[in-house]
């Protein structure tokens, strides 16, 4: 029941192959339990005749609730989303808890966008220009390392840009659906790859103790990332990418050894020290 509520609510369908496939069930076993479910919540699913599969109403309200560390592990790297009771830890311990929180029903809205292939009007309050109404066409979720943000073609402006989660609100599917460049396959900066090579700061008066912290090969840690991405992961592990490495190696204890990687990332301008070329 948990799967068929999860996979409506954040994701706009379910079928019984879905379901077959998660939990290895015959697809009579797999019917009497969207039977079941549609029993419990008749208001929650409808069936698409062409598909044969259940799709999401517009009505509907989840059954179950769900924590929002979790909805976000399942939806980022498909594991877990099944779990609904807390996990007592193995060993005492302790971890920092995000400050930065999306709203659910508009996680599920975004999420079910981007697995259904829709466009999305939301209101969004930026920084800049305050709050507006934007047409965006969402194609992946990002857990930058504060925020977790959509990355999306923005129709207002014409480009690919990424939208922190907890500044949207109201989303509703756009009467306009998405066009061939509008999808995420075409955001040069979402499908070009970035090799980053990090050493110890050079200022490190023990490089050896920074490389058993990251686990280097030969003195460097060998990244590939998105360029999209680049400059949050830089930010994020708090490297220098100052032309000489000029940053205090008490605050960075990584630096970048090869700065023109980043030549043509639009990111990174959030890297630590960064400075396009002229």
């Amino acid at each position: 029941m948990t799967y068929i509520d999860f996979r409506l609510y954040f994701l706009g369908r379910v079928s019984r192959a879905d379901i077959c496939n998660r939990f290895g069930i015959a697809s009579a076993v797999a019917t009497r339990e969207l039977a079941l479910y549609r029993r419990i919540a008749p208001d929650n699913l409808a069936i698409e005749q062409q598909s044969r599969q259940y799709v999401t109403t517009a009505g509907f309200r989840p059954v179950f609730e769900y924590a929002l560390e979790r909805v976000l592990v399942a939806l980022s790297s498909g594991f877990g989303e099944t779990e609904q009771e807390p996990v007592a830890p193995l060993i005492s311990s302790d971890f920092i808890r995000s400050i930065s929180c999306p709203d659910m029903d508009v996680l599920s809205c975004v999420s079910r966008a981007i697995h259904l292939g829709y466009a999305l009007d939301i209101g969004y309050h930026s920084n800049g220009s305050g709050y507006d109404r934007r047409e965006i066409v969402p194609g992946a979720i990002v857990d930058n390392g504060l925020r977790w943000h959509v990355r999306a073609y923005d129709r207002s402006h014409e480009g690919f840009r990424d939208f922190v989660l907890t500044r949207v609100e109201s989303p509703k599917i756009s009467s306009q659906p998405p066009c061939v460049g509008e999808r995420l396959d075409q955001d040069a900066q979402w499908t070009r790859l970035v090799d980053l090579d990090l050493i110890p700061h050079p200022g490190c008066r023990q490089p050896e103790v920074i490389e058993r912290d990251f686990s280097m090969s030969d003195g460097v840690l060998r990244m590939r990332v998105r360029a999209a991405n680049a400059g949050y992961v830089l930010r994020r592990w708090n490297v220098d990418c100052s032309v000489g490495h000029t940053l205090s190696a008490h605050e960075h204890l990584l630096a970048l050894r090869n700065p023109l990687s980043l030549y043509g990332v639009t990111s990174a301008v959030l890297a630590p020290g960064f400075t396009p070329a002229e």
